[in-house]
């Protein structure tokens, strides 16, 4: 090919052809040619010389653009947004068995427009892609047991209604009822997720009323906001094996266009339940040399008073390092969050919980349940996010 883009059926029809009538068995090389051909045609974007083919490539201004002011309005903003560029439905929570033995689990749905022409009226254009991520974290394990998946939007295989969440990738499914209860239905590779979660508090706006800034830049935004304080009930199926379970999560619905600085690599990011009913969420972008390129932190007491802090009012620290066996990546497990006059230290659950989503999103991660100090007590529970600590982030 050298360097010659091919991204039509008119023009890889021919080349498939010969691949697939090749004397067998197809030699390994010829094998790779025809799967990265048949992927061109599935996923936009891709080519042959592994550029972006000009068919697909989109600017920005493509999409809708995340603007203050605009007021949330549910339930229909619980539902999907598919003039924004990226979106996800992101739950993470604690879990015990009857014993008390905890667990932490993770589901996230994300949905990402690929800039495909919206005109094409053909039902397998593919102008959609779903992916979801399902983890969980038992210090038994030793490590993450995970999964993923990956797939274009339509023929009722995989959505996301605009209506409200209800979300759907083959036999993975996450919905909110009239009631405000969601259902997640994960089964899994090596595990199975069936999980209710209600509300106790009302949602939580992040940012200047659901307007997240995330840069320098207005445009380096989110709309977003959080369910803090959820109370979970169900089970977890292992090895044929269920086992109720009861615990508290956090859940995150967050839509935007352009969210990183072309400066920034990664984020840290933390959604913590609180003991005595508070709801804690912080993040920080951060560089290729680790500065903090943006920070901010929402703390809402559980009366609903809530507090907000920006730039140096927010400091992460790390207390502790944990080095990935697999792929080398160094990630600070253990760390200090900082708003004036409060400390909180997260301790993870286990410090083996990378996720390594290189076959969906294409980020390699650390996400994982932590145990939430101050003053050296018991203060709650939540989970950790730290971001481009492998290479940097690209959505």
């Amino acid at each position: 090919m050298r360097g010659r883009r091919c991204t039509t059926w008119r023009c890889l029809l021919p080349l498939m052809q010969r691949l697939v009538l090749a004397p067998m068995p197809i030699p390994m090389r010829r094998l790779k040619l025809l799967i990265l051909m048949l992927t061109s045609l599935v996923l936009p974007g891709l080519s042959l010389a592994g550029g972006t083919s000009s068919e697909a490539t989109t600017r920005d201004t493509d999409f809708a653009a995340v603007v203050p002011g605009k007021a949330l309005t549910f339930p229909r903003d619980h539902g999907a947004h598919p003039d924004f560029r990226t979106e996800w439905w992101y739950v993470t929570g604690w879990l015990e068995t009857p014993e008390g033995k905890p667990m932490g689990f993770q589901v996230t749905f994300f949905r990402s427009a690929t800039g495909h022409d919206r005109r094409n009226p053909s039902r397998f254009a593919p102008r959609q892609l779903i992916i979801a991520h399902a983890a969980l974290s038992d210090p038994a394990d030793g490590r993450l047991r995970h999964d993923q998946k990956i797939a274009r939007a339509g023929f009722g295989l995989a959505g996301a209604s605009e209506a409200d969440t209800n979300l759907k990738l083959g036999r993975w499914t996450m919905r909110r009822d009239r009631g405000g209860d969601y259902a997640i239905d994960i089964p899994a590779r090596d595990f199975r997720l069936q999980l209710s979660l209600s509300a106790t508090q009302p949602l939580m706006l992040q940012g200047q009323a659901g307007y997240s800034r995330k840069g320098p830049r207005p445009e380096q935004a989110s709309h977003y906001y959080s369910q803090p304080q959820l109370r979970v009930s169900g089970k977890v199926t292992r090895a044929g094996q269920s086992t109720a379970m009861q615990g508290s999560a956090w859940l995150d619905h967050e839509w935007s266009s352009t969210v990183l600085d072309p400066s920034a690599v990664g984020w840290d990011w933390a959604g913590i339940n609180l003991d005595d009913g508070a709801a804690l969420m912080a993040f920080r972008i951060r560089d290729a040399k680790g500065t903090t390129l943006w920070s901010h932190a929402a703390l809402r007491d559980k009366h609903g008073r809530q507090r907000i802090f920006g730039g140096e009012q927010v400091r992460f620290a790390a207390q502790r390092q944990w080095r990935s066996p697999r792929t080398g990546a160094s990630y600070p497990v253990a760390v200090s969050i900082d708003v004036p006059g409060l400390r909180w230290t997260l301790e993870p659950l286990q410090e083996d919980q990378e996720l390594d989503s290189r076959l969906s999103t294409g980020a390699v991660y650390w996400e994982g349940a932590v145990r939430v100090l101050r003053d050296g007590q018991p203060a709650g529970r939540g989970y950790l996010e730290l971001t481009g600590y492998l290479k940097a982030l690209k959505l």
